[in-house]
């Protein structure tokens, strides 16, 4: 009688008070979402974990194309889940960084040329400082890897696919979750997404009047491989991310971000964006040849200043929305779900929601501050900035102390 009580929803035996056999809902049933119900399944044995989310679990998402940029340390996490899919995946073995003229190009007498930041992972000493692939290769993997997981133990792990939450409620102890019907658990873990323009504001917010428009570039033959660029331009930042050859043709994912109140991206024709494209771009990347139809969405900063409420704790993208300019948000959701694991594997609930709020706030506030620091810059009008910004750039490439810590921050977050 008491293991079907167990079970049923609104019951909370006080066998489940006890850290390693809690009640955990993960709402969110995208890649950080799922990431951290697998980890959670493996380290927590005797954890009774939940997963919700809107969609049905009939909708197939492995078809969604949308760009991810995951640094190094984000593969190793999800390679320790046994589901990441590396053959779909391409690695970045360079990363480019470099500002669009007016750049100083002397100093003290010295000829600069135009400033560039180049990181390769061999003189990082790493295989790769990360891989592109799209959304829906990286979500359909790690659900596989659940759906089959919670099969062998069905009682245990429990799918709530196509059960919106519509509420989460404090209560002594826990926290209630509705989802149709109220249900009480020791802790909820929020991983919902979304974009800036469709979310509900958090503490910190800003708008930073910024469009990004999104799509796929060609490569003219004989362009460099496996290299990702950043390029600073007077409207924001432009960023092509190396992926998969198609039919013999290399490819770029493209994120182009522009000044909202003055934007004609929408109005110009494929030709006249490859134009515009190939005049910014520095001379290195090679000729852009190709366009796909591009997508658009508003830039800015949504962000909670805690990631944990009483019991509910908020990662990914439901703690922070940020600008895309530093590719980090996917990055910290997935360092956040794996660091809160490993505090509930080693303490109750209250002390490890601690130390996690105390853990993760050097990393989260320094990336934060840092993206946010960039993405503003770019509305910025003050005389010589963009001179300074290009001699940071050449301060970067000269000192290669400088060089190696930022390159171990992009790839393993700050430790």
């Amino acid at each position: 009688m008491s293991t079907l009580l167990e079970t049923l929803p609104g019951s909370l035996p006080e066998s489940l008070h006890d850290a390693a056999a809690m009640r955990i809902a993960v709402i969110g049933a995208g890649p950080v979402g799922l990431a951290l119900a697998l980890h959670a399944a493996s380290q927590l044995p005797e954890a009774q974990i939940s997963l919700f989310d809107a969609r049905s679990l009939s909708k197939d998402m492995s078809g969604d194309p949308r760009t991810l940029a995951l640094s190094l340390g984000s593969v190793q996490l999800l390679q320790r889940l046994g589901a990441w899919p590396a053959e779909q995946t391409q690695a970045i073995r360079e990363v480019r960084v470099s500002q669009a003229p007016p750049t100083p190009r002397r100093l003290l007498g010295l000829e600069l040329g135009e400033p560039e930041v180049r990181i390769t992972a061999l003189e990082q000493a790493v295989p790769q400082l990360g891989a592109v692939l799209s959304y829906g290769q990286l979500l359909a993997p790690l659900q596989q890897a659940w759906l089959a997981l919670q099969a062998q133990q069905p009682q245990r792990l429990i799918n709530r696919f196509g059960e919106p939450v519509r509420g989460l409620k404090a209560k002594a102890g826990g926290v209630e979750v509705d989802a149709g019907i109220a249900e009480p658990f020791e802790l909820a873990i929020v991983a919902e997404g979304g974009v800036f323009a469709e979310q509900a504001r958090k503490a910190i917010t800003y708008d930073y009047q910024q469009t990004a428009w999104v799509g796929t570039v060609t490569l003219a033959p004989g362009s460099p491989e496996g290299i990702a660029y950043e390029r600073f331009t007077r409207q924001g930042p432009l960023a092509l991310l190396p992926l998969k050859p198609l039919d013999g043709q290399q490819r770029a994912a493209l994120v182009w971000c522009v000044d909202a109140r003055d934007d004609d991206v929408g109005e110009l024709s494929d030709t006249q964006r490859l134009t515009v494209l190939n005049h910014l771009l520095h001379p290195s990347t090679g000729r852009l040849t190709g366009i796909s139809p591009l997508k658009s969405f508003p830039l800015g900063l949504n962000a909670e200043r805690s990631l944990v409420q009483g019991r509910t704790v908020r990662i990914g993208n439901a703690a922070q929305t940020l600008h895309p300019v530093a590719g980090q948000g996917m990055n910290l959701g997935l360092r956040d779900a794996f660091a809160l694991v490993h505090a509930l594997k080693r303490s109750d609930v209250d002390a490890a929601l601690r130390s996690v709020e105390w853990q993760r706030a050097p990393d989260r506030w320094s990336t934060l501050l840092a993206t946010d620091f960039l993405a503003r810059s770019f509305t910025w009008r003050w005389p010589g900035l963009p001179a300074a910004r290009g001699l940071g750039l050449a301060a970067v490439q000269a000192l290669p102390g400088l060089k190696s810590t930022l390159a171990r921050q992009m790839m393993f977050g700050r430790r």
